[in-house]
C-alpha cells in the first residue's frame, strides 16, 4: 500500500503537481516580459560604451546572459581592457553551468534537445523551473520563460542600440544600472541559507570596496572569490568542532 502511494505521488510530481498549465504559462510570461524589457537598457549601454550595432546584437544573440553582458560593457565603458572585461563576464557566466547541472536532472530533456536548451539556461529560467511542483510544469516554465525572454531581450537590445544616440548619456537616465538591478531582484529571494547570505554579502563588500582602487572589471573577479573563501572558513570551523568533540570523548 505504501509503495502504491509513493508511486502515485511520483506521478503527480511528474505531471506538475496539479498546477494548471495556464498558471505556469502566466507566471513564466510575467518573468520573461519583465526582464526582457531591460534588454533596451543593455542596447543603449552597449552602444554608449563604443560597441557597434552588430557587436551589441551579437552579444545578446550568442551570450544571452544579462549580468555578464552588462559587466562586459560596463567595464569597457569605464576604460577597462578587453581581456579584463571579458574575464569578468566569463566568471559571472560560469554560474549558468551549475544551473545546468540542476536543470538537467529536473527537466530530463531528450539528448537531441539539450544543446539548444543550454542557450536558455540562465537565472530567470532556472528560477521559474525550480519554483514548479513537477517535471511537466518545470518544462513548460523553462520553455515559455526562455522563449519569451530570448525573443524580447534581443528585440529590445536592437531597439536600444538604434535609439542610443537619441537618449544620450545612459548614466543620466540610470539605464546602466537597470540590468544589474533586475539580476539582484531575482537573486535576493534565492538566498535562503546563512551561507548563501554570507557569500553574497562578502561579494558585495569586495566588489564595492575595491571599485575605487582597482581597474574596471577586476573587482568583479575578486568578488568571485567570496564563495570559496566562505566555504573554506566553514570547513575550518567544522573541523575545529570535530577536534573539540574528539577531545571531549
Amino acid at each position: 500500500m505504501a509503495v502504491e502511494r509513493t508511486e502515485a505521488l511520483a506521478d503527480v510530481r511528474d505531471d506538475g503537481g496539479g498546477k494548471p498549465d495556464g498558471a505556469v504559462v502566466r507566471d513564466a510570461l510575467g518573468v520573461g516580459v519583465a526582464v526582457g524589457l531591460s534588454g533596451f537598457a543593455f542596447g543603449v549601454t552597449s552602444a554608449g560604451s563604443g560597441l557597434t550595432l552588430l557587436q551589441t546584437c551579437a552579444l545578446s544573440l550568442l551570450v544571452f546572459t544579462g549580468a555578464s553582458q552588462f559587466a562586459l560593457v560596463g567595464a569597457l565603458a569605464a576604460g577597462g581592457g578587453a581581456f579584463t572585461a571579458a574575464a569578468g563576464a566569463f566568471f559571472l557566466g560560469v554560474r549558468n553551468a551549475f544551473y545546468g547541472l540542476r536543470l538537467s536532472q529536473l527537466l530530463a530533456l531528450p539528448r537531441a534537445v539539450r544543446p539548444f536548451a543550454a542557450q536558455w539556461v540562465i537565472d530567470e529560467t532556472t528560477a521559474v523551473s525550480l519554483a514548479q511542483p513537477g517535471r511537466r510544469s518545470a518544462r513548460i516554465g523553462f520553455l515559455v520563460t526562455g522563449l519569451s525572454l530570448y525573443v524580447l531581450w534581443n528585440l529590445t537590445t536592437l531597439l536600444g542600440a538604434l535609439g542610443a544616440e537619441a537618449i544620450g548619456d545612459t548614466a543620466a537616465w540610470g539605464l546602466d544600472a537597470a540590468g544589474p538591478a533586475v539580476f539582484l531582484a531575482l537573486l535576493a529571494p534565492m538566498l535562503r541559507t546563512g551561507t548563501e547570505r554570507t557569500v553574497a554579502g562578502l561579494a558585495v563588500l569586495l566588489g564595492l570596496g575595491l571599485l575605487p582602487v582597482l581597474p574596471a572589471g577586476v573587482p568583479v573577479l575578486v568578488a568571485a572569490l567570496a564563495a570559496p573563501a566562505v566555504l573554506w572558513a566553514q570547513g575550518r570551523k567544522s573541523a575545529s568542532r570535530g577536534d573539540v568533540a574528539e577531545e571531549d570523548r
